[in-house]
């Protein structure tokens, strides 16, 4: 279903999620169609790497509407992670270091 095995990672956070009861099949049903709908709309590709990215959408707005999680709280995550990336060393892992990656 997916170009690399990582990004199956997505349904299986949304699979936990819902069998913690943060929501319910239906609603993520509902909001993956949402977002694969408005990808559609938007002349974006058919392809595995739109369905991740508009499951990636979906699971971010339920996390956010079900938990103390904030749209904020995830955008500055995606940047310390983008920081953390750009200056390890190809071939290394990266890891996040939260007092280095935090903005100042």
């Amino acid at each position: 279903m997916f170009d690399e095995a990582w990004q199956a990672q997505v349904l299986a956070i949304a699979d936990t999620m819902v069998k913690a009861g943060r929501f319910s099949a239906s609603a993520w049903a509902e909001t993956l169609g949402e977002e694969l709908r408005r990808a559609e709309a938007d002349g974006r590709p058919d392809t595995t790497q739109t369905y991740y990215e508009a499951a990636l959408a979906a699971l971010e707005e339920l996390t956010t509407e079900a938990t103390a999680i904030t749209g904020a709280d995830l955008t500055e995550r995606k940047a310390e992670w983008t920081r953390a990336y750009e200056r390890t060393p190809h071939g290394q892992p990266v890891l996040l270091d939260r007092g280095r990656d935090r903005q100042s």
